[in-house]
């Protein structure tokens, strides 16, 4: 049995190698994404797992099709951007790693959130220019606030949990309901209570066509004034020009984005310089006191890094020796 690896970063090497020495199975590593242009790389191998950044086009799949190849898993959650028709049509099966570490995300947005509360970011810049004064920039406090969690999956639920020790109070929505939580009484039946009565708003959805631009005029207009805005999901859930008109109005007061709707090709990329980052409406977020921004790094950590590479290649072995396993996505 061989498996190809595609978009292995160096973090993630050792656990590679760890797992293929455990149990003896070829995997060459490849450090380019796959796309149109490395596809061929995966011609006589039983397997791929890759990373997603770029479309799984219907060319990509057709081709690994082509080369016999019907195990394809992936070291993320997100499935959204891979071709459906096509992978129904070759035949192909999917895998993903649903929960590599709810913790990571979740921990690094209430940092943020909490950074944002304290004016950390103000206070960072003013001490750099020799200003140690307290005035204006006076803070919050997270046990005052309602904090709406949107979607109440691993991640959500995590970031509940966390929320809570700083004794927030929780409302939630999602389609499907957690038995616990369902329980406690936090679930609201409309987004729409949900903006009227939050004072943060915390994103943990997946991608559809549906819940695009879920935050847009509309949604930021049903909104407390001066609204936290944290999105450690997706940048598609959120219309960055509506964002920046609410930001611009004072709709919403502050906002932490681990992820950015057109992110792909610019995060994750040392463009030397702060002039030379080729998107104006993110460079506009970046230059705010009150916006932080992280190049999706939410999922960074050791554990998930172990997790996403040694998950998805077991997962691989699984598809290719018995045709099934646990993490297989339904299309």
């Amino acid at each position: 049995m061989k498996i190809i690896a595609y978009g292995m970063r160096d973090d993630e090497m050792p656990y590679l190698e760890q797992w293929s020495k455990d149990n003896n199975i070829e995997v060459k590593a490849v450090k380019e994404l796959l796309d149109e242009n490395t596809v061929d790389l995966a011609n006589g191998y039983d397997g791929a797992v890759v990373y997603q950044q770029k479309p799984y086009t219907a060319e990509v799949l057709d081709k690994l099709a082509s080369f016999g190849i019907k195990s394809l898993s992936l070291r993320n959650v997100g499935v959204d951007n891979i071709d459906a028709d096509a992978i129904k049509r070759d035949g192909i099966k999917v895998t993903n790693v649903p929960a590599y570490s709810p913790n990571a995300i979740a921990e690094l947005t209430a940092t943020q959130l909490m950074r944002l509360i304290r004016r950390t970011n103000t206070f960072d810049r003013k001490i750099a220019n020799g200003d140690l004064r307290w005035a204006p920039d006076i803070a919050d406090e997270l046990d005052q606030m309602t904090v709406g969690v949107i979607a109440t999956g691993r991640i959500g639920r995590k970031a509940i949990n966390i929320y809570r020790g700083f004794g927030a109070k929780i409302v939630a929505y999602d389609i499907y309901h957690n038995p616990e939580l369902e329980k406690e009484g936090i679930y609201v039946d409309t987004l729409d209570e949900l903006y009227a009565k939050a004072d943060v708003i915390s994103l943990h959805s997946p991608a559809t066509k549906e819940n695009e631009h879920m935050l847009d005029n509309e949604a930021f207009s049903k909104m407390k004034d001066g609204v936290y805005i944290l999105n450690p999901a997706r940048g598609a859930l959120i219309d960055t020009d509506a964002l920046i008109r609410a930001l611009d109005s004072g709709k919403v007061g502050a906002a932490a984005l681990d992820v950015y709707e057109d992110e792909v090709g610019i995060f994750n990329t040392d463009f030397g310089s702060f002039d030379a980052i080729p998107d104006e409406r993110l460079k506009n977020l970046l230059k705010r006191e009150n916006v932080l921004v992280t190049p999706h790094i939410a999922f960074y950590t050791k554990t998930a890094a172990k997790n996403m590479t040694q998950f998805a290649l077991t997962s691989n072995v699984n598809l290719i020796s018995k045709g099934t396993d646990e993490s297989e996505v339904k299309f």
